[in-house]
C-alpha cells in the first residue's frame, strides 16, 4: 500500500488538513463502512440469538488479539476496555494503595491518569520532567522514588509536549510497578509493553478506531485484585454474587460494547500500514522544521513521536486553533496552556503542513 493509497482511505482528508489525532483519530472508509454494515445486521435480523452473541464473542476475540499484537504481547494478558481512563482506574483499584503508600507521576499527566491516582488513596509525588529534556526523564523519575513508592504512574507519550518518556528504561531503573498511559503511543509509535506492568490503550486516536474503546494489558493478571467486575469477568457466578473469575487479563474485561464499534475497530486495525511508524516520525519531525521556520516557538524536542506543539504567537491558543479550523486546519489548543497541538499521523501530506502554516499566519 502505497501513502497515496492510504490517505485516499480517509474521505475527511480530501476537505481538511486533520491534524488531531491526539484527540481523535480520522476515520477510514473501511472502518466506517464495517459499521454500518453491522447496525444495518442489527436493524434486520435483530440483535438477539446465539448466531449475534457468537458474532460478538468473536468480535471480541479479534479485537484483543489485535490489540495484544500492536504491543507485542500474548492475548491472555490483553483486557478489552472502554478507554484509556477505564484502564487506569482498573489497575488502581485492584492495586488497594493506602495514605502510607507513594506514587510517582510526572507533571505532564492527562486527567485519564491523574483521576485514578487521585482517588487511589496513596500520596501522589510529581516528577518536573517537562521542564527538563526528554533525555533527563529516566533520573527526574528515578530521584522521586523512596521507600515509600508502590507504583511509577505514567504517559508513554506527554499529550502536552509530545515528549517520549523511555517506560522500559523506567521500569528497570525502578524495578516498581509501572502503569503506562499509552494514549499518545498506541498506533503512532512502535510499542513493547511486556516490559513494564500495566499498559492502556486509546482506540479512537492513533489507532483511528471508533470511540469509546480501549485496551489494557496486565502483566501478571492473577497478581492484580479484581475490583470492578462485569458479566464478562467471570467464568461462572453463585446466586449470593461470589464468582470465578475468568483466566487470564479477560477478568478485567468492560461489560458490554457496542458490537458496531468492535467491527469497526477490527477494520481499522487492520488497515494500518506497516511503515506507519517511519513515516509518522518523518512528517512529525517536518511540521517541527516548517512552524520553527515559520517563527514559531516549538515546545516539542525533535525526534519525539507525533505530536508537535508550540506556541501561540498572540497568547490566544484557542483563537488561533478556531481561525484554523476556519481555514480548514484541525489542530488543538491545550488548556491553561498558550500551546497549540498538531497531530501528524501516516495519513499527514506535506500539503496539510503547508495549510497548517498557511492557517496560523
Amino acid at each position: 500500500m502505497t501513502f497515496e493509497e492510504a490517505r485516499a482511505q480517509f474521505p475527511v482528508l480530501e476537505r481538511l488538513a486533520y491534524l488531531n489525532a491526539g484527540s481523535m483519530g480520522p476515520l477510514a472508509r473501511a472502518t466506517g463502512e464495517a459499521m454500518a454494515e453491522q447496525v444495518r445486521s442489527d436493524v434486520d435480523a435483530g440483535r438477539a440469538g446465539s448466531a449475534y452473541f457468537e458474532r460478538m464473542l468473536e468480535l471480541r476475540g479479534s479485537v484483543r488479539e489485535r490489540l495484544a499484537g500492536f504491543l507485542s504481547v500474548a492475548p491472555e494478558r490483553m483486557a478489552l476496555t472502554s478507554s484509556t481512563t477505564d484502564g487506569c482506574n482498573i489497575v488502581l483499584g485492584g492495586l488497594e494503595l493506602g495514605p502510607e503508600d507513594e506514587i510517582v507521576t510526572t507533571d505532564g499527566e492527562h486527567p485519564g491518569l491523574l483521576g485514578p491516582i487521585a482517588v487511589s488513596g496513596a500520596r501522589i509525588v510529581v516528577a518536573p520532567v517537562t521542564t527538563r529534556p526528554a533525555g533527563e526523564a529516566v533520573d527526574v523519575i528515578r530521584a522521586a522514588i523512596t521507600p515509600r513508592t508502590r507504583l511509577v504512574a505514567i504517559s508513554h507519550v506527554v499529550w502536552t509536549t509530545g515528549q517520549v518518556i523511555p517506560v522500559d528504561e523506567v521500569k528497570e531503573a525502578t524495578g516498581l510497578p509501572v502503569l503506562v498511559d499509552g494514549a499518545q503511543s498506541v498506533g503512532a509509535i512502535q510499542v513493547e509493553a511486556g516490559a513494564v506492568d500495566f499498559y492502556t490503550v486509546s482506540c479512537q486516536k492513533w489507532l483511528c478506531g471508533p470511540d469509546p474503546l480501549g485496551g489494557l494489558y496486565v502483566a501478571d493478571p492473577e497478581g492484580l485484585r479484581l475490583a470492578s467486575p462485569t458479566y464478562f469477568s467471570q467464568q461462572s457466578m453463585e446466586v449470593d454474587g461470589s464468582f470465578v473469575p475468568k483466566d487470564g487479563a479477560q477478568r478485567f474485561d468492560a461489560g458490554w460494547l457496542a458490537v458496531p464499534s468492535l467491527a469497526g475497530l477490527v477494520a481499522a486495525l487492520d488497515f494500518a500500514p506497516e511503515w506507519r511508524f517511519k513515516r509518522a516520525r518523518e512528517v512529525a519531525g517536518r511540521c517541527r522544521d516548517r512552524l520553527a521556520e515559520a517563527g514559531f516557538e516549538v515546545r516539542t524536542e525533535p525526534g519525539q513521536a507525533g505530536l508537535v506543539t508550540f506556541e501561540s504567537r498572540n497568547g490566544e491558543p484557542d483563537a488561533a486553533a478556531a481561525k484554523a479550523v476556519e481555514a480548514g486546519v484541525v489542530i488543538r489548543a491545550l488548556p491553561k496552556t498558550p500551546w497549540i497541538r498538531a497531530s501528524c499521523g501516516y495519513w499527514t501530506s506535506d500539503e496539510d503542513l503547508d495549510r497548517l502554516v498557511a492557517a496560523l499566519s
